[in-house]
């Protein structure tokens, strides 16, 4: 198995992770066709990689199917929960940054003039 698309050893994967996932859900429902190895491998791939999920390998399956386990996986907290245990038990460490590049766009006439505004009676503002 390639390094790089399976960073994961499915043994642990298996031994620690595989655990919290299930914890996370109920057993009732269809069988899944795809793994959660397969599904959590292709998550980190994604994320360490910053591909769109269409193009995720065909290895990893079908690109919609591991995209709604991993958005169903979001709204239920599961990936926060995994992430905070493997810490909690010393098998990660994380490090969390937070950036914010909020912009504020203004129409290329908002700006304003140069030298400011002049009010009726002569008076110059700004």
């Amino acid at each position: 198995m390639d390094q790089r698309l399976y960073p994961i050893n499915a043994s642990f994967f298996e031994s620690e992770i595989k655990l919290l996932i299930d914890s996370c859900y109920s057993a009732a429902g269809r069988p899944q066709k795809v793994s959660d190895y397969e599904v959590f491998n292709a998550i980190l791939y994604v994320l360490r990689t910053e591909i769109p999920w269409r193009d995720l390998p065909k290895c990893y399956g079908y690109w919609r199917t591991i995209y709604l386990r991993f958005n169903k996986g979001s709204k239920r907290g599961v990936w926060w929960y995994v992430l905070t245990r493997l810490q909690q038990r010393k098998k990660l460490t994380m490090n969390i940054v937070l950036a914010d590049s909020t912009t504020f766009k203004v129409h290329r006439h908002g700006g304003g003039q140069k030298g400011g505004t002049t009010v009726e009676g002569g008076t110059q503002l700004g």
